[in-house]
């Protein structure tokens, strides 16, 4: 159409959680730790950690039903499917086309995407790209993660930060008067990476190095530092992308790591804390999931409604680093 261009809307949203919730209480009866540490250090108080026959692409396929379920499309008219996760299924083939198979929308485009904890950023952006460019139609992006199978719980510093859950959002190409600054659609993104830092956060295993999968290894104290850089400097260029300034934004919904990167992050950018959304507390860290576990949270309670301009950022293994606006 003549003086509109492409956007990427979100239509609707899900996610999913295993049954099984661990409190700080219970994990303290078989790791070296206490409720009042990790709730002093991070803030979290609970996760959910996947059981048998629990998986990463179960979990993401409840959590694209929900969200297509909330968007009132049917899986027949997804064309794309991006699932953003550090723990697929297996080695190959990736975990999307399992979801693919799961929904019964075969045909289109499905692959996974590791970026860790900045995955679904890089996911959603990925989709955008192809949505505008005219590659599909409709997109389900996905973050989705079993991270408890690749934790060293005898780790007390690590194994408690982390949890497992899957997000997902439906997005749909649209087209609309740039000149409407209520337009729906993600308005602008911005994605960055440095290998540099692989030592502070990463997996010691891997199908060409030990043949194995590996636990997790971080180093706390540094990746804090890093992240709180990172998130200001990331989140900074994407309101000067979109024209913006920071007290436009309605809600910010951040990747989960703990509460003083988020309160820090929060702080740094003048952010007042009631318009960050914060589930950190009982979902921990779930990596690619946390950011649209939290979004579809702050949407079914009533905080994020229509109309909003909203944020979203994170920071991950890598490392990487992005951050997307958009009017949802």
């Amino acid at each position: 159409m003549s003086g509109t261009v492409r956007r990427s809307a979100i239509r609707g949203s899900g996610s999913a959680l295993p049954e099984h919730k661990v409190t700080n209480a219970e994990l303290a009866t078989r790791v070296d730790t206490t409720d009042e540490w990790i709730v002093e250090r991070t803030g979290i108080r609970a996760r959910y950690i996947a059981g048998e026959g629990e998986t990463t692409s179960s979990l993401a396929t409840l959590a694209a039903r929900r969200a297509l379920d909330a968007a009132g499309i049917a899986a027949a008219d997804i064309d794309l499917i991006i699932l953003a996760t550090a723990t697929p299924d297996q080695t190959f083939p990736a975990s999307a086309t399992i979801v693919q198979h799961n929904l019964g929308c075969n045909g289109g485009i499905a692959f996974d995407i590791a970026a860790v904890c900045s995955g679904f950023l890089y996911a959603l952006t990925t989709a955008d790209a192809l949505l505008r460019g005219g590659n599909a139609r409709r997109a389900l992006v996905i973050g989705a993660e079993t991270f408890s199978r690749i934790l060293d719980w005898e780790d007390r510093t690590t194994c408690v930060l982390f949890g497992d859950g899957a997000g997902a959002m439906v997005l749909e190409a649209i087209d609309v008067d740039p000149s409407d600054v209520n337009a729906p659609g993600i308005i602008a993104s911005r994605l960055h990476a440095d290998g540099a830092h692989n030592d502070l956060l990463y997996v010691d295993g891997g199908p060409s190095t030990t043949q194995t999968v590996g636990k997790l290894r971080m180093k706390g104290r540094e990746v804090f530092r890093h992240a709180v850089v990172n998130l200001a400097g990331v989140l900074e260029e994407v309101l000067t992308e979109a024209g913006v300034t920071v007290e436009a934004i309605d809600w910010v919904v951040p990747h989960q790591a703990n509460m003083r990167i988020l309160d820090a992050t929060a702080r740094k950018l003048s952010l007042p804390p009631e318009k960050v959304i914060v589930t950190v507390d009982h979902h921990a860290n779930t990596s690619a999931a946390s950011v649209p576990l939290a979004y579809d949270e702050a949407v079914r309670d009533g905080r994020i409604k229509s109309g909003d301009l909203v944020m979203f950022e994170a920071m991950g293994g890598g490392f990487t680093w992005g951050a997307a606006l958009a009017r949802v």
